[in-house]
């Protein structure tokens, strides 16, 4: 699938292109109302947990039982049919107003670009439809048989594309997820850093805090 001379980048797909936090509190809102920031809060402890399970979960039961331990532990009752208006509205999660201009620049330039993501088939092809162009290549977790950080989304990437390390740079919002895995991994990374959530850029090849800077930061990574 690769030629010798194809420059891949990859990216996580929720909180880096697509706005994760809004996106998912407006959803959540329609059942936990002004309770959704402590619900919230304790959803990401548990989705963590579920992610982490083994046998591998599907993301929409991650996302459904994440959301209803999480209530439990607040002290909100949530039935199964609130729990699953999570996933069911997946599709109208927003991608990012500063997405679009950084794909266009990095397609220009001749990069291809894949997206390595944590949830379903079904859930990003919901997602995919709010793109302007497909991505040449997916893997979900359920492909994968496993979530990030765990290494199994690199290692398909790898194999179904023949991809090698000096040809291929990850980006993405999530340290934990992706940019500690990916240094781990030896992979070039550009730490998106939407979320300013204090870890060490020296963690990165290349640091940013929007969209629009990734463009330059890969071409320098290229060399």
């Amino acid at each position: 699938m690769t030629a010798a001379d194809d420059r891949w980048v990859t990216f996580d797909c929720f909180g880096t292109l697509v706005d994760w936090h809004d996106g998912f509190a407006a959803i959540v809102r329609t059942v936990a109302g002004d309770r959704t920031p402590e619900l919230l809060q304790a959803y990401h402890r548990f989705e963590r947990l579920f992610e982490q399970e083994v046998p591998h979960r599907l993301y929409r039961d991650v996302l459904s039982g994440a959301l209803q331990r999480a209530a439990a532990e607040i002290g909100m009752t949530m039935s199964d049919a609130d729990a699953r208006r999570l996933p069911d509205a997946w599709g109208t999660l927003p991608v990012f107003g500063d997405v679009e201009p950084m794909l266009a620049s990095l397609r220009r330039a001749g990069c291809r670009l894949a997206v390595l993501t944590n949830c379903d088939d079904d859930l990003f092809q919901a997602t995919e439809r709010g793109f302007r162009e497909r991505f040449e290549l997916v893997v979900t977790a359920e492909q994968a048989r496993d979530h990030k950080p765990a290494p199994a989304h690199w290692r398909w990437f790898a194999r179904s594309t023949g991809a090698s390390r000096d040809r291929w740079i990850h980006v993405a919002c999530s340290w934990y997820h992706d940019i500690a895995p990916a240094r781990e991994l030896a992979l070039r990374r550009v730490w998106l850093d939407r979320d300013r959530t204090g870890e060490d850029p020296a963690s990165a090849s290349a640091y940013v805090q929007s969209a629009a800077e990734v463009p330059d930061a890969v071409a320098r990574l290229w060399g």
